[in-house]
C-alpha cells in the first residue's frame, strides 16, 4: 500500500531554487559577462532571497489562491531576467516561459527522486541535499548545452509578438497539464495515486521541454534562414556593383584614350596661359586615374576604382598596397564580398567624422609566409562594442536588416579555411583576414 505521507508536494524553498537557478541558466546563457559583477551577485542573491521567501509564505494557501501566487512568482522571474539580463520585454517573456517550464521540470524530477529513497527508507537530510544538487545541476548543465548554440541575443532581438505570446501559451498548457491531478484527481488525464501523479508531472514537464526546445530550433533555422536570405541579396547587390563598375570603367578608358589624343592636339594648337593651365588640370586628372587600382587583380582593381572614385566625391583618403594575384584562386562573389563590404563599412564611417583630414582608409593585400595577408583599416573616433557572436552591433535603428557585413565577410573568408579579427588599435580600426595562400 502507498505510503501517502511520503508522497508530499514540493517543499516550496526547492521550487523557488529551482525557479532562481532556471533563470540564472538564460542569463549564463544571454548575458554571461554581466555575471561577473558584484552587482549582479548581490542583486540575484536578493532575487533568491525575495522568490523563497515569498515561496514559502504562500504555500499553505487554498486552491484558489495558489494560481495567482504561481503567476506573481513568475512576474518575479520576468523581473529577474528583465533588470539582471538589461532585456527586452519581450525576449525577457521568452526566456521567462522557457525557464519557468524548466524550472517545474527541475524541481518535479528533483523531488520525486527524493520521494522515492524516502520510501526506500532513507530520509536523511543529507541524502536530500545530495540528489537536489544533482538533479538542479544535472538539469541545468544539460539544458545549458543544448540551448547554447540555439539561443542568441540576436534571435530574441527579432521575435515577433506572436512567437514570444506562443510560447507563453505552451508553457502555460504544460503547467496546467502537469498539475492538474493535484488541482482535481477525477479530472481527464489526472490520477489519484500520488506516485502516478509525481511521474505524470515529471513525465509532463519533460515533455514541455522537449517541444520548447523543438519550437526554438524551428525559430532558430527561421533566423539563420533569413539572414542567410539577406547575405545572398548582399552578395548579389556587390556582385552587381562590380559588373556595373566595370562597365562604367571600360567606358571611362575609353575616353581615357580619347582625352590623352584630345590634349595633344590642344597642346600643339595654343599657348594661352589659361588653357595650359586647364590642360595641367586635365593631365592631372588622367594620371591620377591612369595609376589607381593596378593590382594584378581584375575584379580588385574595379572594386577599388568605383571606391576611390567615392571616396574623392567625399574627401576620402584611400590608400591601397596589394598585390592582386594572390586573389587569383579566389571566386569573383567572393572578392565582391570581402572587399566591397569592407570598404564600404570603413566609407560609412570615416564619412562621418566632421574632419576632413582624418578621414583615412588603407587597404593591404600582401604573402606573409604561406598566406595572405589583407588588412582594411579606417581611422576610427567610435567604441566598437561586440555581440555574442563576436561581430560589431550595428547601431543602425534597422538591425534587422542591417550588420551583416562583416557576417558576409566572415562567410566568404571561411570557404579558403581563413580566419577574421577586427579592433580597435589607437583610433585606428583595423580588419584583418588570413587565407591559406595557393600557389
Amino acid at each position: 500500500m502507498e505510503n501517502t505521507m511520503l508522497y508530499q508536494d514540493i517543499p516550496r524553498i526547492y521550487t523557488a531554487i529551482a525557479e532562481w537557478g532556471s533563470c540564472l541558466v538564460y542569463l549564463y546563457i544571454l548575458k554571461k559577462e554581466n555575471m561577473k559583477s558584484v552587482h549582479f551577485l548581490i542583486g540575484s542573491l536578493f532575487m533568491l532571497a525575495m522568490q523563497s521567501i515569498f515561496l514559502t509564505l504562500t504555500g499553505s494557501v487554498t486552491e484558489i489562491l495558489w494560481i495567482p501566487c504561481m503567476m506573481i512568482a513568475a512576474g518575479m522571474m520576468y523581473g529577474f531576467l528583465m533588470v539582471g539580463g538589461n532585456m527586452k520585454p519581450l525576449g525577457a517573456a521568452y526566456c521567462c516561459a522557457r525557464a519557468f517550464v524548466l524550472a517545474e521540470f527541475a524541481a518535479s524530477l528533483q523531488w520525486q527522486m527524493v520521494s522515492i529513497v524516502q520510501v526506500w527508507g532513507n530520509q536523511s537530510l543529507g541524502v536530500e541535499i545530495l540528489i537536489t544538487m544533482v538533479v538542479f545541476g544535472g538539469c541545468f548543465t544539460i539544458d545549458i548545452y543544448l540551448e547554447k548554440d540555439l539561443l542568441k541575443q540576436n534571435y530574441l532581438e527579432q521575435m515577433t509578438v506572436k512567437e514570444v505570446v506562443a510560447a507563453a501559451i505552451m508553457a502555460v498548457a504544460i503547467f496546467a497539464f502537469s498539475n492538474l491531478s493535484f488541482l482535481n484527481e477525477n479530472a481527464p488525464f489526472a490520477s489519484r495515486e500520488r506516485a502516478d501523479i509525481f511521474s505524470i508531472r515529471t513525465l509532463i514537464d519533460f515533455g514541455g521541454i522537449a517541444i520548447l526546445h523543438a519550437y526554438q530550433s524551428r525559430i532558430s533555422e527561421y533566423v539563420a534562414e533569413k539572414e542567410l536570405s539577406v547575405m545572398n541579396v548582399m552578395l548579389k547587390s556587390q556582385y552587381d556593383q562590380y559588373r556595373n563598375y566595370q562597365d562604367s570603367l571600360d567606358l571611362i578608358q575609353m575616353k581615357y584614350h580619347d582625352l590623352k589624343h584630345q590634349i595633344t592636339g590642344l597642346r600643339a594648337e595654343s599657348d594661352e596661359e589659361k588653357r595650359k593651365k586647364w590642360i595641367d588640370s586635365m593631365e592631372k586628372e588622367i594620371a591620377a586615374f591612369e595609376n589607381i587600382s593596378r593590382t594584378g587583380n581584375q575584379v580588385l582593381d574595379t572594386i577599388l576604382a568605383a571606391k576611390i572614385f567615392h571616396c574623392r566625391k567625399n574627401h576620402i583618403q584611400i590608400t591601397c598596397v596589394a598585390d592582386g594575384k594572390l586573389l587569383d584562386h579566389m571566386h569573383v562573389t567572393d572578392i565582391c564580398s570581402i572587399f566591397g563590404n569592407a570598404l564600404d563599412n570603413a566609407i560609412e564611417h570615416v564619412i562621418l567624422i566632421p574632419d576632413s583630414e582624418k578621414r583615412l582608409i588603407h587597404l593591404t593585400v600582401s604573402a606573409q609566409k604561406g598566406f595572405v595577408f589583407i588588412k582594411i583599416e579606417n581611422y576610427c573616433e567610435a567604441e566598437i562594442s561586440k555581440n555574442e557572436e563576436d561581430l560589431i552591433t550595428t547601431t543602425k535603428k534597422d538591425s534587422k536588416n542591417h550588420g551583416f557585413g562583416l557576417k558576409s565577410i566572415r562567410k566568404a573568408v571561411e570557404k579558403y579555411d581563413g580566419s577574421v579579427v577586427f579592433g580597435v588599435q589607437q583610433n585606428w580600426f583595423e580588419l584583418k583576414i588570413l587565407l591559406p595562400r595557393v600557389l
